[in-house]
This record gives C-alpha cells, structure tokens and sequence, in this order.
C-alpha cells in the first residue's frame, strides 16, 4: 500500500490503524504524550534501529512523527535513503492535538511538560551566547569568544540540517527519563 512522503494530520487519522507510527523525539518528550500505539525510537537511535524498522515497513507503513515535523521530515529522508518507505506527520504532534486528538501516555505515566527539543536548543543557545557576552565583559574579552562559536555552530547547524547541540541534550538525564519503546 501506498503512502505520501508527508500526511497532514487529516489524512493520518483515518489510516492511523493500518500504519506504523514511530515517533522520534527523546523518551522523554515521547512520555509528555504520543499518537496512539505509537513506537519509541529516538533520532539518534534511528540507524540502529533500521533493521527492525525494515521489518516493521515490510507488513505495515510507517509514520515518523515529532513534535513540530521536522525531525520527523529527516528521519523519513534517511529511511528512504536506505529503501524504507515512511511518511512523516506535517506539524507532528503540535498539529495532531491542534486538530482536537488526544494523545496517548506510557503506563503509569502521568502527563508532565517536557521541552520540545528545538525550544532546548534554542534556549540552550540563547543561554551560552549571553553567557559569552557576559564573560568576555567580565572577565576577559577572548570569553566572548563562546558567543562566536554557538553563532558559528547555528550557522553551520542550519547549513548541514544537523544540529549537534540537539544530540547533546538528547543524552542528558532529563531527556532520557520515561519509558522509550522500541520496535
């Protein structure tokens, strides 16, 4: 069966039970809430997982799912760059609640807010550019100099579509609580 490269929320819905959704957002922003029967496999987990999402892509398609869509945009671009069909979700699961549908919560987990990766970033970033303008004012003017590099980092970040920063704090302790599913 055939599905687009990228499904609005209007299209998803209806076909939510003949696809396999697999949402790639950290464990814990998966445990803030998740479409139903949706599976767990972090973005930096996502090539160590591509035999199982072969396998999971063989009886059923696959929907990659995020928070605002573009994690998922670049998870369904690598699994096709290794022959695996998958659609991403258009807005993720900001469109999907948007669109007045519940999201679901790991047994036992109660619902708790949990910073959107991309808002981590980008507060993460705001936080070490003040912080360099601060020190080199401070301290010594070469500090300023870590305002320099998360510019340079953002640029570069925004050149390749990758985002290192992102990977960092996908490892913390906070992004790795809650219970992460995997196919």
């Amino acid at each position: 069966m055939s599905v687009p490269t990228l499904l609005d929320v209007g299209q998803a819905h209806p076909r939510l039970p003949e696809l396999t959704v697999v949402d790639v957002r950290t464990p814990a922003e998966f445990a803030s809430g998740h479409l139903p029967d949706a599976v767990n496999v972090p973005l930096d987990r996502l090539t160590r997982s591509l035999p199982e999402l072969r396998r999971a892509a063989e009886s059923r398609p696959l929907l990659v799912v995020c928070a605002s869509g573009a994690r998922s945009t670049s998870a369904a671009e690598t699994l096709a760059s290794r022959g695996i069909p998958a659609s991403s979700l258009a807005g993720g699961t900001q469109a999907w609640t948007a669109e007045g549908h519940a999201l679901r919560y790991p047994d036992g987990a109660r619902k708790r807010a949990v910073w959107a990766m991309e808002r981590q970033v980008r507060f993460a970033a705001g936080v070490c550019v003040l912080l360099g303008l601060a020190l080199g004012l401070l301290l010594h003017p070469a500090l300023a100099l870590l305002s320099a590099a998360i510019g340079g980092g953002l640029v570069f970040s925004a050149l390749t579509n990758t985002c290192g920063m992102a990977v960092v704090l996908g490892r913390l302790p906070f992004n790795r609580r809650g219970a992460g599913i995997h196919p």
